[in-house]
């Protein structure tokens, strides 16, 4: 994929993901959030929770699901903590990462919790 394809494929892999989201009535809280350590695709809250999501677009889930690694996990984790900063309650807030992954004719699976070893 090209790099001007690549870039509008993963705006409309957000755009599916973040109206996903939205329909299970969670706020979008942020798109495209960029801290110090890096970006982190969306952001939603599901009530006290707030929710980090990576989202990952390929012609199939399986490849999807492989372009997660655990640097960009550690990066997203770490810009998580930024972003906590300026909530209420701090670290101490309830957060949820997820992983949203997207095929090639656009449907959606999504794995909560995917951050389990953080």
């Amino acid at each position: 994929m090209s790099g001007t394809v690549g870039y509008h494929a993963g705006l409309a892999a957000e755009d599916i993901v973040a109206g996903d989201y939205a329909k299970r009535h969670h706020a979008i809280a942020a798109r495209r959030w960029r801290g110090k350590a890096g970006e982190i695709d969306l952001i939603a809250r599901d009530g006290d929770t707030v929710v980090f999501i990576e989202v990952k677009k390929s012609k199939n889930f399986a490849t999807a699901a492989t372009r997660l690694g655990h640097r960009q996990m550690a990066r997203i984790v770490a810009s998580a903590g930024e972003f906590l900063a300026n909530e209420p309650r701090g670290q101490l807030t309830d957060v949820r990462f997820d992983l949203a992954i997207v095929n090639g004719f656009g449907a959606l699976k999504v794995i909560e919790n995917a951050f389990m070893e953080f």
